[in-house]
């Protein structure tokens, strides 16, 4: 089967809905399609609570938002396109507004903010602790307005279609009744949000398997900064759920056993509003030197809302106390909830400019698969919401123009049935002795171990084998349900190719990067060293494994500076 659309958008989180309706709202006779391998509002952006950052209020500026984010990063953010980034934030604050998101509000009405890591001013904008949730269910109400927008839900993409450096379109498995179905297109613009399933322990939802990064690696574009995973310091303990950043902007404490606000020892200014790096280091210090709290479940340390009260409690945290309540028996108005560092964040991905732009003509990225660069080595909370919006509507604008002025590239049939033998004859149609599930098990068991807050050159290295060694068993998956229709089993072995490529990456960036620099921590090399390793690693898929090669971090205002909080 196949379909034509001017302008087909993989991924139908944040990044991706902002991305249509930059389009549609440009122009109503450009056909677009919105692929996902989900129902839009069931996206991972709904997971998302604390905040979207924006500067609102006259007493902040567009400056000391960039400065914040600049540092935040480690330095290694591309300067440009933080200073575009935060002028473009409070635009989409707004049109969010006007769309009907319901922000939280101060008492004389105006749209309420507050405080969060690694911000030197209260600018998280927020909708009680669900900001995602509401963001994303304003965009999709509004998407229903426009008629040249077609939505693809549970379609599964697994490749990109490309000549002479020219995108032609994709291809993707309508995965209720198993066909293969290409989607010819002047532009495609993927917006698949982060790879978090690579960890065992993490925030993310189960499709966050880094499909679009890997597609788009396996047709080489490169991917940059990708030993940059940021880990998040709260994580419900011990399914890894997200424990908002805002429980913190709140005023929240976080205690060790012996009951010390530890943070006074590591960011003695900005305490637990420290960004997330120096504080899930702290964290994880405090863990492993045996100040943590020992719970059936393994080590914690805990969140203390107590003193906040019920009423405050309830008014700007009451997904919290819901979730405490549902998923460990606790209300934390009256106890402290039990977190640990999560694997959060993929601060690398696609290699774009300050466009959305990858180095194939008419294939755009936006959102966390994205690496523009705004996060650098360590993003500060509520800048990815932020991102997916800000981006997401220039992506949408720039591959309009792009699409506007160029004709199709037929797709082939032979390009058809090659893609289709791959997935159906190969994959389907072979036996093997392996297992997808035991594979993936074993990976997220490495990255845990291996490539988590604290890493070493020995540890690294054994994570680099033990992912090739992986990579080579996975060769012999069989898949056990042989059928087309929702086959789970073939989405998620394909799933699991895409992570093992991501994996590669991560380990070997990881490994080569000799120096510690925001989330990539190193006990061999604790020193962040400018005058090797400030430049951006680009990774190349090659026959003969990962290539790396690097560009330099683009400086404007900030020269480097140490980093302290």
């Amino acid at each position: 089967m196949k379909v034509q659309h001017d302008i087909v958008i993989v991924g139908s989180g944040l990044a991706g809905m902002r991305c249509a309706i930059a389009i549609a709202e440009k122009n109503s006779g450009v056909s677009v399609a919105l692929i996902s391998k989900t129902y839009p509002i069931r996206c991972h952006s709904v997971c998302a609570e604390g905040g979207t950052a924006a500067v609102l209020q006259p007493e902040d500026n567009f400056d000391l938002h960039a400065w914040d984010t600049v540092k935040g990063s480690d330095f290694l953010a591309d300067q440009d396109a933080v200073e575009t980034f935060v002028r473009e934030c409070p635009k989409e604050i707004y049109a969010l507004d006007r769309w009907g998101c319901p922000w939280s509000r101060t008492e004389d009405g105006r749209i309420a903010q507050r405080p969060f890591g690694g911000h030197s001013f209260p600018r998280a904008t927020f909708a009680m602790d669900r900001t995602g949730f509401h963001e994303v269910h304003t965009l999709y109400e509004r998407l229903h307005v426009y008629e040249n927008i077609q939505f693809y839900n549970e379609f599964f993409t697994t490749n990109l279609i490309v000549e002479d450096d020219r995108i032609k379109g994709l291809t993707a498995i309508d995965m209720k009744n198993g066909d293969l179905v290409v989607f010819e297109a002047k532009a495609v613009v993927i917006a698949t949000g982060g790879a978090g399933r690579l960890y065992g322990f993490t925030t993310y939802s189960h499709t966050v398997t880094g499909d679009g990064m890997a597609i788009a690696y396996r047709c080489g574009v490169p991917l940059k900064d990708m030993e940059f995973f940021q880990f998040h310091p709260t994580g419900l303990v011990p399914s890894g759920i997200l424990i908002t950043e805002a429980c913190r902007g709140e005023g929240g404490y976080l205690i060790n056993r012996e009951g010390e606000r530890f943070m006074k020892k590591y960011a003695p200014e900005r305490m637990e509003l420290a960004p997330r790096d120096v504080v899930a280091r702290a964290m994880w210090r405090e863990i492993i030197e045996g100040r943590g709290f020992e719970g059936e479940n393994g080590p914690y340390i805990a969140l203390d809302l107590r003193h906040l009260g019920e009423e405050r409690i309830e008014d700007r945290l009451p997904l919290i106390r819901d979730m405490c309540r549902k998923f460990v028996g606790i209300d934390p108005v009256e106890e402290p909830i039990p977190v640990r560092p999560v694997a959060h964040y993929t601060m690398g991905g696609i290699h774009v400019n300050v466009n959305c732009e990858t180095p194939i003509n008419g294939l755009f990225a936006c959102g966390e698969c994205a690496c523009v660069s705004i996060h650098g080595a360590n993003r500060l909370g509520a800048n990815s919401t932020a991102e997916c919006l800000v981006f997401g509507r220039i992506a949408g604008e720039k591959a309009l123009e792009y699409a506007t002025n160029v004709d199709f590239k037929s797709v082939s049939r032979e390009e058809y049935i090659e893609e289709e033998k791959r997935l159906f004859d190969e994959m389907l149609g072979k036996s093997g002795d392996e297992s997808p599930y035991r594979i993936k098990k074993e990976l997220n068991e490495t990255m845990d171990k291996n490539l988590w807050i604290f890493r070493e050159g020995e540890s690294m290295k054994d994570a680099v084998k033990k992912i090739k060694d992986l990579k080579e068993r996975y060769k012999n998956v069989e898949i056990v349900d042989k059928s087309k229709g929702f086959n789970t089993d073939l989405t998620s072995t394909i799933e699991l190719g895409y992570m093992l490529d991501l994996a590669e990456v991560v380990a070997v960036c990881a490994l080569l990067r000799r120096e510690s620099r925001g989330a990539h921590y190193r006990w061999d090399y604790p020193k962040r060293d400018d005058e090797n390793w400030l430049k951006h690693s680009l990774a190349y898929k090659t026959a003969d494994g990962v290539k790396v090669d690097y560009i330099p971090v683009t400086i404007t205002k900030w020269k480097p500076v140490e980093r302290k909080y």
